[in-house]
């Protein structure tokens, strides 16, 4: 790009006009201006085609957006392919079916114990403690961890507020060494080792050598970062669409086999993730501009999801569209590869949560408060669960 054109921010996200309104101010630039420079994204992308080219040429838009090397979203093919491929078979059908039970009691034991008269803050008393729970049942880490966790994520999420970088070094530094730790306990037991999923990827191998310290650290603090803080995230945000529709309800529970469809459905209209980033490897235009290699870019989900030239009246909740244009998980190679865990996740909240509440709806006090970019869903959410 021309230093003119870099030299001309053409939006600023994060004027507190677009973070305290994040879908509308999003929308408002996939309609008119849907490639956008600002000097904190560098190039932003908003609609529904644009991201798929991107996410359909991984050789030409990468995923190597950083020094740091992440395992496996922050790596192109052939070697994400190899990472991948052992990822992977963590997501499969029997283990989502195994773990089921496990993550359905723990759903129930939060709900039954956020029930009361007055109203609940749901993010603290269910959202979050069922996230941060269910991904220590699934790699199978005590208890103990949950409070840890919990704080952690805390923390990571307002050092990325903040955009501290130097509080988010540190807190990578100590899940790091959480996992280290775990990853020498596993290897110094052998074939006694629990059998935690850190224990499963000690022994994994790729090229013919097992996995890394800092592979197996990496892989896992993707599961943990990501998968609490989106599962959190989208948890608060579906509670929040059913309290408001009381009609929705009513269908999920007389046909119950529309739940994962409507989790689906809920979260392309309000997406639980903001933006991911990429690298141009060669020059290539994108709706008349030209881009080389090197420039940054910065894929809008939430904008994209609701274009209307992919999604007609894209702000209700249709239970009859084409799952297949809902970029909620992603596409291409890149696709989210815990998709499995998050749908099974969330639709056994949905299924919980209706199951157990006779009615869901809104605190009429309010006090609701809507997160800000770089996160999504609700910061605090105050229904009734009576």
């Amino acid at each position: 790009m021309s230093d003119s054109d870099q030299a001309r921010p053409t939006w600023d996200p994060g004027k507190v006009a677009v973070r305290g309104r994040q879908r509308s101010a999003y929308d408002s630039m996939r309609e008119t201006c849907p490639v956008a420079f600002s000097e904190t994204m560098q190039w932003s992308l908003f609609r529904h085609e644009d991201l798929c080219r991107v996410l359909g040429e991984p050789g030409t838009f990468s995923n190597v957006v950083s020094p740091r090397r992440t395992v496996p979203n922050g790596m192109d093919p052939p070697e994400h392919t190899a990472y991948r491929r052992i990822i992977d078979g963590y997501f499969t059908p029997a283990r989502m079916a195994a773990f089921e039970p496990a993550c359905r009691g723990i759903c129930g034991a939060l709900i039954e114990g956020a029930r009361q008269a007055g109203p609940v803050e749901v993010m603290e008393a269910v959202a979050l403690p069922f996230a941060v729970q269910a991904q220590c049942a699934f790699l199978r880490w005590p208890e103990t961890l949950h409070a840890p966790l919990i704080d952690w994520t805390r923390r990571n999420h307002a050092a990325n507020h903040a955009q501290d970088r130097r509080a988010l070094s540190a807190i990578a530094a100590e899940f790091e060494a959480l996992i280290v730790e775990r990853i020498a306990a596993a290897r110094a037991s052998g074939p006694e080792a629990p059998g935690d999923v850190v224990a499963e990827l000690s022994r994994e191998q790729v090229d013919g050598r097992p996995l890394g310290s800092e592979e197996i650290a990496s892989i896992l603090r993707n599961w943990t970062v990501g998968e609490i803080g989106s599962i959190a995230a989208s948890a608060g945000i579906l509670a929040d669409h059913l309290a408001r529709d009381g009609a929705l309800q009513d269908r999920l529970r007389a046909e119950p086999a529309l739940i994962e469809p409507a989790c689906d459905e809920i979260l392309r209209v309000d997406g639980p993730l903001v933006t991911n980033r990429r690298v141009v490897t060669r020059g290539v235009e994108l709706r008349g501009r030209r881009f080389e290699a090197g420039d940054r870019i910065t894929i809008n989900w939430i904008a994209a999801n609701r274009d209307p030239r992919a999604f007609a009246d894209p702000e209700a909740v249709r239970l009859d569209r084409d799952p297949g244009a809902n970029l909620l998980y992603g596409a291409g190679i890149h696709v989210c590869p815990g998709a499995p865990l998050a749908r099974l996740e969330l639709r056994v909240f949905l299924e919980e949560l209706l199951a157990r509440i006779g009615r869901l709806v809104p605190d009429p006090g309010g006090g609701s408060l809507r997160a800000l970019y770089p996160a999504s869903g609700y910061e605090k959410l105050f229904l009734r669960l009576a």
